[in-house]
């Protein structure tokens, strides 16, 4: 299936990313392990910096982050460890999610709002344009085409290289290609979480990116005696590897961005890449979606 994809037609990426939204602090008081967590920077930022950095330096040349993401400190840390960029690093940020809790995710699709959005992360990244800029969440109450337009906007004037949705059905991203060029997906999608099987094959058709989040999933299918333990273990690899080489194989258009902040986990996913599945062993993975369908 290849080892890297070209994203827009002129960026040529790893197919194995980095998601930077881990790199974060502790829950606050009182919240959950979920996404209550992204809400403020690591504290120790020289920990967060050495994943970074470490991630560009065995591979990982597609970061990704949202300005929701601690409030923009994401992008903020993201400049700190890596710009100036390497000509061949590409930024991809998200906007459109605002954040009056640290368990609140509110969509916000006005396109002055969107606007002022990008703005402020082309400051934090430092950078004079945005390689892939995604629109987090539609907002329900925004014309469609009042949201794409403010991101096309946004590329007519130079500030963003490529646009990309995330969270949407194949009918959405068929109505936001007619109003802009749509160069990635961001949906979640792991192994057994299928419910976007449609989007993957129209991105694919499209010569679309698809950027599954929590690409790693979890549940007894992963565990020790599970089926993908025992996949990984014909392999050699390990249940995250092999998981993440079923997304690779699933599309040629499919990049997973798995994150972590752990040095030896971040080494693990990246190697997945190399990692290749026999089509007995794709298939009896394949299954794992189905059956919890």
């Amino acid at each position: 299936m290849g080892s890297s994809f070209t994203l827009g037609g002129d960026r040529t990426v790893s197919r194995i990313g980095y998601g930077a939204m881990r790199l974060a602090a502790a829950p606050e008081p009182g919240h959950d392990q979920g996404m209550g967590h992204i809400w403020r920077a690591p504290v120790d930022r020289a920990a967060a910096t050495a994943v970074l950095r470490r991630a560009v330096e065995l591979g990982a040349d597609l970061i990704d982050t949202a300005d929701s993401y601690a409030l923009g400190e994401n992008e903020e840390l993201i400049a700190e460890a890596l710009h100036p960029y390497r000509d061949d690093l590409v930024i991809a940020t998200k906007i459109g999610v605002t954040r009056p809790s640290p368990t609140e995710w509110v969509p916000i699709g006005h396109p002055a709002y969107l606007r002022q959005q990008a703005e402020l992360s082309l400051r934090r990244l430092k950078v004079d344009r945005i390689d892939l800029l995604q629109l987090h969440r539609l907002d329900p109450t925004v014309p469609l085409a009042d949201q794409i337009g403010a991101l096309q906007q946004l590329r007519e004037e130079g500030k963003v290289r490529h646009i990309g949705l995330s969270e949407v059905t194949v009918e959405q991203l068929r109505e936001a290609e007619r109003i802009a060029p749509i160069a990635s997906v961001q949906n979640m999608y792991n192994l057994a979480e299928r419910g976007h099987d449609a989007v993957v094959d129209y991105a694919a058709e499209r010569g679309i990116a698809f950027i599954p989040f929590f690409p790693v999933a979890a549940g007894a299918h992963a565990g020790q005696d599970g089926p993908v333990a025992a996949v990984a273990r014909e392999l050699g690899a390990t249940p995250a590897q092999t998981a993440l080489a079923w997304l690779l194989r699933r599309s040629p258009t499919v990049l997973p961005i798995p994150g972590t902040t752990s040095l030896d986990h971040l080494a693990e996913n990246l190697a997945a890449v190399d990692i290749q599945l026999s089509d007995q062993q794709f298939e009896r993975l394949s299954a794992i979606g189905a059956a919890q369908g």
